[in-house]
């Protein structure tokens, strides 16, 4: 059983910078894709960004040219460094895994194993 555990939410204001993090258990990281979606209440969960295994990064259209995902194999850890935060940036964040498989990544029933999420509150 795959376990992720997401952190680094909070609030900030528009403009600020803010780094979220994924910590997963055993060796997640070496052998899943991984991703970034985010879900506001009363809508459907929003694909961010996709950290393939073998293919090169993948970024939602609203987050494009500001956020960028990295992860750290040797810590377990996946990161989505955020820039110039808006408003619209603020729903709760959530880390997924999958198992196997090529594109498309952008499709979160296709994920695994997800997180519990952490919020991200961004002021105007």
């Amino acid at each position: 059983q795959v376990q992720l555990a997401e952190s680094g939410g909070g609030l900030v204001q528009a403009g600020d910078s803010l780094r979220l993090a994924c910590a997963a258990s055993v060796r997640t990281l070496s052998m899943y894709n991984m991703a970034w979606f985010r879900q506001a209440a009363g809508k459907e969960r929003e694909f961010v960004a996709a950290l393939p295994l073998t293919e090169a990064p993948d970024y939602g259209d609203s987050v494009k040219g500001r956020f960028t995902i990295s992860r750290v194999n040797a810590k377990n850890t996946l990161y989505l460094q955020m820039e110039s935060l808006k408003p619209e940036d603020t729903p709760v964040y959530f880390c997924a895994a999958m198992r196997s498989g090529g594109p498309p990544y952008r499709i979160s029933a296709r994920y695994d194993y997800w997180g519990q999420g952490t919020q991200v509150t961004v002021s105007s």
